[in-house]
């Protein structure tokens, strides 16, 4: 194995930090653990640091049934690229057991690229900002708890019908 200075820095560590948001949801199994666990991988992967993250917070399924989420925002920094940080996520995903049965199935990680610095993506396969994140309360209020200069009065008015309430942590 060549010693870190022996070696020629690969493309993500010469690439510039990115601050990016990521939301993290579970409904199935111990997704208290899971999200836990997601994190611990998160932070594991060559390129990103998990600077802060939010509270959990419990919400009802929207537009489908099953348990109720656990549902948190990550603020991170990477030297990735968007689509090379949304493989990570879904890679996490699929350690996690997760499956796509059918839009908006329960499930046991989903893990969500929300913003990615200031840039505006559109591909077959990545859009950024997150398409339905103004539109989610259990997004903006833990995204406006780590970052609340990303989340405007007026977006969490849009989304305070939704319930949301912060989980307490279990002392033991």
């Amino acid at each position: 194995m060549q010693a870190a200075a022996d070696r020629s820095p690969t493309e993500a560590e010469t690439r510039p930090e990115v601050v990016a948001f990521v939301a993290l949801g579970a409904n199935l199994g111990d997704a208290t653990q899971t999200l836990q666990t997601a994190l611990a991988a998160l932070a594991a992967v060559p390129g990103v640091r998990v600077r802060k993250t939010s509270s959990l917070y419990r919400t009802a399924p929207i537009e489908s049934s099953g348990p109720d989420y656990l549902n948190a925002v990550a603020d991170i920094t990477t030297t990735l690229t968007a689509p090379a940080l949304l493989d990570a996520l879904q890679t996490l995903e699929q350690a996690a057991g997760r499956e796509r049965p059918y839009r908006n199935a329960p499930r046991t990680l989903d893990l969500d690229l929300l913003l990615y610095g200031d840039s505006r993506i559109q591909s077959l396969t990545l859009t950024v900002p997150h398409p339905r994140m103004w539109e989610r309360a259990f997004v903006l209020v833990p995204l406006h708890e780590i970052a609340p200069g990303r989340v405007s009065r007026e977006a969490l008015d849009a989304v305070a019908g939704q319930p949301i309430a912060p989980c307490q942590p279990q002392r033991g």
